[in-house]
């Protein structure tokens, strides 16, 4: 098991093979509320399996539903919900989790009953929870372990597996705009583009389309926006309620992509967005532009992500529990 900034080593490679090699019922679990990197590596090994004649199941914790921005997403058919998983897998592989919590219930589920636990993870944060570690904080995304796992087993890429990695890696880069955009990803990119699938149906569905009801959603966070100069680097932030969501008739995926909006404030290097949870706690999203290691913050906090984008879980009023941000910055 090799340090998360060098990646995994030859023979890490080699124990998730023959663990994948041995296993008769894999499970695939990634984390709650999945995002595109968490759903499209998960699916894109799924399929990839499936590929090689190899049953497996892929899950993941808490409401098992998926934002309307996934409709389509191919491999959709391989998920099953949690209730209905297997009880006895001999291998779980997680996807995009840095810690077990972030699995929910499956982790105390499957954990004690699987012969070996492979983790594929690209966060700085990652607790090295398995008992297999592909885990590399310099990967642009997990699904850049995914497609490198799929090449290991030997599976041919195929347009389905293309645009699953391609959410996976499009969603975690911003559309290829954050910092972690190399020459390597491009390269993938590239190698995805090769199979057919199309980048601008994919992108319009992921980046560029919400109801109507979210535009006046969108509209009552920002009026609250509240920008702190004082703050290291500037900080911009604001927050959204359940009664928001109810107002505007919205869910709460709806919220995913505010912070791509706050985060545009020029004076600011972080951005933070509150979310209102139907258990009154808040999702809180931070992202930095650079000068500032949000993942530190959130790992104080209780929670984890990278050095440019970050989160965890607060509890209290929304001024309360950015209090708490603006203490640690």
């Amino acid at each position: 098991m090799g340090p998360a900034d060098t990646g995994p080593s030859e023979s890490e490679w080699a124990r998730a093979l023959d663990a994948l090699a041995r296993a008769e019922r894999p499970l695939l679990i990634c984390h709650v509320n999945p995002d595109g990197d968490a759903l499209g590596s998960m699916l894109a090994v799924a399929l990839g399996l499936s590929r090689l004649g190899r049953p497996c199941q892929a899950s993941f914790p808490g409401p098992f539903t998926l934002p309307p921005l996934f409709d389509g997403m191919p491999g959709r058919e391989l998920l099953t919900p949690a209730p209905e998983v297997d009880p006895t897998p001999d291998l779980v592989v997680t996807f995009d989790a840095g810690n077990a919590e972030r699995l929910g219930e499956l982790a105390a589920r499957f954990f004690p009953v699987a012969d070996d636990v492979v983790v594929l993870d690209h966060h700085a944060s990652n607790t090295f929870f398995g008992t297999v570690h592909l885990v590399d904080a310099g990967a642009a995304a997990t699904a850049v372990l995914a497609d490198e796992l799929l090449r290991r087993l030997g599976v041919p890429l195929d347009a389905e597996i293309a645009e699953c990695l391609y959410v996976g890696v499009a969603t975690d880069t911003g559309s290829f705009k954050y910092k972690a955009t190399t020459p390597a990803v491009h390269g993938l990119a590239a190698r995805l583009l090769d199979t057919g699938i199309q980048p601008d149906v994919i992108s319009r569905r992921l980046f560029d389309t919400r109801p109507f009801g979210a535009l006046g959603l969108f509209g009552a966070a920002l009026e609250r926006a509240r920008l702190d100069p004082t703050a290291p680097g500037g900080l911009v932030w604001t927050y959204a309620t359940q009664d928001d969501l109810a107002r505007h008739g919205q869910t709460y995926d709806a919220l995913e992509s505010l912070i791509d909006i706050v985060r545009t404030a020029g004076e600011a290097d972080v951005a933070c967005v509150l979310k209102e949870l139907d258990t009154g706690e808040w999702a809180v999203s931070m992202r930095s532009k650079g000068d500032v290691d949000v993942a530190r913050v959130a790992v104080a906090l209780g929670g984890g992500g990278h050095r440019y984008a970050a989160g965890f879980t607060g509890t209290g009023t929304a001024e309360s529990v950015f209090a708490q941000v603006r203490a640690q910055l």
